[in-house]
């Protein structure tokens, strides 16, 4: 072309992708690149924190483990009701409270000993139920077994030798706990526990 226009040298203008183009492209790469070092950051966290796959490592050891059946303990071994003296005493100011007790409990199939009014030491002094009164070996014999006729009651030991208990009667003694209920509370103390299963 000639004129004004005309084109002398040899030198042509360059044609240049804009420079704002360029980074944005780096940045959204190393957006992207933080993310993923962010996510694999998180489940690194997460598997240490939760000791990674325990689900898939305890369901095989379930499965490597034998199933135990459990095993019985041996029954509580406890005297029988005809086996056990009891001696009745009234510690409140209801007359003929004792007698009426021990009739019952005869009917119970317990041994009655001596019936009456409670010493100076309990008298109008027991604010529960009863007491009962034994040598210490009834603790795990004859106490457990005449408790389970009478609920709430207070088991103190002294020096006797012998083998009977007192069951004295308190202020707020009304009855017996009911045959039944009596027969399903000897029923669970006697009746053997299985043992916990082996953990694996």
């Amino acid at each position: 072309m000639g004129g004004k226009y005309r084109i002398t040298g040899d030198a042509y203008p360059r044609m240049r992708r804009p420079r704002h183009r360029r980074r944005l492209v780096l940045a959204g790469i190393g957006a992207v690149v933080a993310l993923g070092l962010a996510g694999w950051g998180t489940l690194q966290l997460i598997d240490v924190f939760t000791g990674g796959d325990r689900s898939a490592s305890a369901a095989g050891h379930t499965r490597d483990c034998p199933t135990a059946k459990p095993s019985a303990v041996p029954a509580k071994a406890l005297p029988k009701p005809a086996a056990i003296k009891v001696n009745v005493y009234n510690a409140t100011t209801r007359s003929g409270l004792a007698k009426a007790a021990a009739e019952e409990l005869k009917k119970r199939g317990f041994a009655i000993g001596e019936v009456g009014n409670a010493s100076k030491e309990y008298d109008k002094k027991v604010p529960g139920a009863g007491v009962l009164l034994g040598a210490p070996a009834a603790k795990n014999g004859s106490f457990t077994v005449l408790g389970t006729q009478l609920a709430g009651t207070v088991q103190k030991t002294d020096t006797r030798k012998t083998g009977e208990v007192d069951l004295i009667l308190g202020a707020k003694f009304k009855a017996f706990s009911t045959p039944k209920d009596a027969t399903a509370a000897m029923t669970a103390l006697t009746k053997p526990a299985p043992s916990p299963s082996p953990s694996c």
